[in-house]
């Protein structure tokens, strides 16, 4: 279903994604991790073709999606639709809008100028919305939403679209642990109820075990593991960071039960000060 044959990025000489070669066969919840710098923001951009490949080929059901210009290029991006660590969406305008931008790529230039939307596409929004559970938000500026709120509105843009795969590019980085495990609670229903591809950047190993069906590992540039949740072991995600033997996970973990650990431990050494 989806191929990346031998995919290379680089930037005036340092290669930021070095020669990777994956197959997705099927549709499935799929999570990338490692270090920052490790070349997986990279790698999404150029899936979705807003960075273009320095070398090699993304394929999707056969069709060359790097070799892809103008309006191809757009109708792709329309049905491999992003998800972004900051939200993207304009702050000003109310949340239903901001939902409707996901019709953009199949909208005249009239209706995009004058902000004309059918009444079928109005009642798509809300009914997505209501979907996140945040249809009762929808008259509101997108800036007087929690971080979370704001981000389950860029999933619903997401799904104006209608797209066959979901890039999430750190959906979660900037938001608290319980809003966290909302937004990856509905990235995973959505892979399960609507049969999408999603592939998410994430930078905690206990989301990638608990959400995704498989887990790739990044270090530099190059694939340095690709296998199951269970196979992601202290071990493996020490060599995927580099890290030495006082790596814990506990301290970049998104479970609210790892981080009340991690504060129990802290706290006897912080009265002692």
């Amino acid at each position: 279903m989806l191929t990346f044959d031998r995919l290379t990025k680089r930037f005036k000489g340092n290669t930021a994604v070095d020669a990777v070669s994956l197959t997705f066969p099927k549709p499935a919840m799929i999570g990338i991790i490692g270090a920052s710098g490790a070349g997986k923001s990279t790698l999404l951009r150029m899936v979705n073709r807003l960075s273009d490949a320095t070398e090699g080929h993304v394929l999707f059901e056969g069709q060359d999606v790097t070799a892809l210009r103008g309006g191809a290029r757009r109708a792709w991006q329309g049905q491999c639709a992003m998800i972004f660590q900051q939200f993207n969406l304009v702050p000003r305008m109310d949340v239903v809008s901001n939902v409707l931008h996901g019709t953009l790529n199949r909208r005249s230039t009239l209706a995009t100028m004058f902000n004309l939307y059918p009444r079928e596409d109005i009642h798509r929004a809300i009914d997505i919305l209501d979907r996140l559970g945040i249809a009762a938000q929808a008259p509101k500026r997108a800036e007087a939403l929690s971080g979370g709120q704001q981000q389950r509105v860029a999933i619903a843009r997401a799904l104006m679209q209608d797209p066959k795969i979901i890039l999430a590019d750190e959906p979660i980085a900037s938001l608290d642990p319980m809003n966290a495990q909302i937004v990856m609670d509905a990235l995973r229903r959505i892979h399960d109820e609507d049969g999408r591809m999603v592939i998410a950047n994430l930078h905690t190993l206990d989301t990638a075990r608990r959400y995704c069906d498989r887990v790739i590992g990044m270090r530099e540039g190059r694939v340095v593991f690709d296998g199951t949740p269970a196979q992601l072991t202290t071990g493996v995600a020490r060599d995927i960071y580099g890290a030495d033997a006082g790596f814990s996970e506990a301290a970049t973990s998104t479970s609210i039960e790892a981080l009340d650990d991690a504060g129990a431990m802290l706290r006897p050494a912080q009265a002692a000060i």
